[in-house]
């Protein structure tokens, strides 16, 4: 095993945030619905997946990561799949708190490759300040356990109110551990101070009220400028077709992207958020953190499905890469 990926196993990760079930329908598609013109989906497959705040977890899990979670879900037959799940993957998730709302489900059918349609069951509403405490207090707990990293998965769900995300930056600073987020929505205020932000072109055209033109010049601009006012010691943007941009105090570094197939995109911004956390709290440079995660988005694009990276896949992956040991400069 590469020694990056050696020095990620057995890291202490804790992703916060919107915990969320992704239900697949696999499909086959061959004729119209005599009802109306729709098509007649004949499922052949079932899946059931770990998304959102989840799915980073998942993919922190087959890293081989100790990994907890935090966050909300119902008490419905969704929460006992996710509790299956954690079980099976050793991740802990007594952080998991279950309160009076359904357990964030996202439900998609496709046909072949292609997504037909998505249905959402859900309750965004923001949590209660008691709800608020209690994540605040399991955070506290496992950062007096021991914790190298923290990940902050919002998917204006509820979980990442302002109160939520001050006292989980606030906390990180003082214990001096890095924390990722993975940002939603235009309001990033409650972000302000964070040690790495990762959002993708359309949520930087959000908060800047903008519309990003997917080029270097640009994402500098305006990133670097949204760095300065919020205060993030690093932005990372994620750029589709175009690889990763990392903006911190030196020059920009622009990564190309390894993605030779595109599959389904769903996820991958939970693989990069997973991979970074995992390659800071081992240690590793903030560049190659950044080259890995944008090496492992380039993997799981390629899958259908909401999918989860591995350390082996990510080893093959890299003994692709020429000289890989030139990007700790």
């Amino acid at each position: 095993m590469h020694p990056w990926l050696e020095k990620i196993a057995g890291v202490r990760v804790l992703v916060i945030g919107d915990v969320m079930l992704d239900r697949y329908y696999f499909a086959d598609v061959t004729r119209i619905s005599p009802e109306g013109p729709v098509p007649v989906a004949q499922v052949r497959e079932t899946e059931n997946m770990l998304g959102g705040a989840a799915n980073v977890a998942h993919n922190l899990a087959r890293l081989g990561c100790k990994v907890s979670v935090a966050g909300i879900s119902g008490d419905d037959e969704n929460r006992r799949i996710l509790d299956h799940k954690f079980n099976a993957l050793g991740i802990g998730h007594a952080g998991l708190l279950k309160i009076p709302r359904p357990t964030t489900t996202k439900v998609r059918v496709i046909g072949g490759h292609q997504q037909m349609i998505r249905l959402d069951f859900e309750d965004a509403g923001r949590i209660v300040r008691s709800v608020e405490q209690r994540l605040t207090a399991y955070l506290l707990r496992q950062l007096d356990v021991g914790l190298d990293a923290v990940i902050l998965s919002d998917y204006a769900k509820g979980v990442c109110v302002p109160g939520l995300c001050r006292k989980v930056i606030q906390a990180c600073r003082e214990c001096r551990i890095p924390l990722v987020v993975d940002p939603k929505g235009d309001q990033w205020q409650k972000y302000k101070g964070a040690f790495l932000v990762t959002p993708n072109v359309k949520e930087l055209s959000e908060v800047s009220h903008v519309t990003v033109c997917n080029e270097d010049k640009n994402i500098v601009a305006l990133g670097s400028a949204i760095r300065q006012r919020f205060g993030f010691d690093s932005l990372m943007v994620t750029r589709s077709e175009q690889g990763i941009s990392l903006i911190s105090d030196g020059e920009p570094i622009h990564i190309p992207t390894y993605a030779q197939e595109v599959f389904d995109v769903s996820g991958a911004g939970d693989t990069v958020a997973a991979v970074m956390g995992a390659a800071l709290a081992a240690g590793l440079k903030l560049e190659v953190a950044a080259h890995l995660a944008n090496l492992a988005a380039g993997v799981v694009v390629g899958k259908v499905g909401t999918y989860a990276i591995s350390a082996d896949e990510l080893q093959a992956a890299l003994k692709l890469v020429n000289r890989p040991e030139e990007w700790e400069g």
